[in-house]
């Protein structure tokens, strides 16, 4: 068995908003495509333990949130308060932490692993930029999205949905792997099955 240093896997999962549109089996293309190849996936229904899981949910995270939410209002303290009822970015985070966790559990999602040279990497270049707006041209969510942070929230909506989730990095893959398909779930780490050098 041969040792790749850039191979690596990742977790992909494609939220609700993607499943019911029907965009799984582009997205599943895209990503085989460019040579990463699916290790493992399951449709699931999320429980809340599962969707809160997904995400640290840790005060620094919250707060970092809120912060997000600041910058997609241009500092607009007012239309923040009006629209959010507070301009406090840690209240904002748990606000937006409570609606990210329902919107998971709004119907299935397709979880996923995916294996390839730089996969991390490969992967967010693929699926773009969380706001369609400024998302790269011929990425999935500027292909597919059309939802924006203003559009959720004068649509009574807090959170908006992106189509898909994805790993941040490596080490957040590991932990998300492991969160989605179980402690036991077999990562290899650096080692692969197949020798990636045959298709080149």
């Amino acid at each position: 068995m041969k040792k790749y240093p850039n191979i690596e896997r990742t977790f992909l999962m494609i939220k609700p908003d993607g499943v019911k549109r029907g965009l799984v089996g582009d997205i599943f293309f895209r990503l085989e495509r460019v040579g990463l190849k699916l290790v493992s996936a399951r449709m699931i229904m999320a429980t809340e333990s599962q969707a809160k899981k997904n995400y640290p949910g840790t005060k620094d995270w919250l707060v970092k949130m809120g912060e997000k939410t600041l910058n997609n209002y241009n500092s607009d303290l007012k239309a923040v308060k009006e629209d959010l009822g507070t301009t406090d970015t840690y209240e904002i985070g748990k606000k937006i932490y409570e609606a990210l966790v329902k919107y998971l559990m709004e119907g299935p999602v397709i979880i996923s692993v995916w294996e390839g040279n730089h996969a991390v990497k490969v992967v967010e270049r693929i699926v773009g930029k969380t706001d369609p707006t400024v998302a790269d041209i011929g990425t999935i969510r500027s292909d597919y999205g059309f939802d924006t942070p203003q559009f959720a929230v004068k649509s009574g909506r807090i959170v908006f949905r992106t189509l898909i989730h994805r790993s941040d990095s490596a080490q957040e893959a590991k932990r998300e792997i492991e969160h989605w398909f179980g402690k036991n779930y077999k990562y290899l780490g650096d080692y692969i099955r197949t020798d990636y050098t045959d298709s080149l």
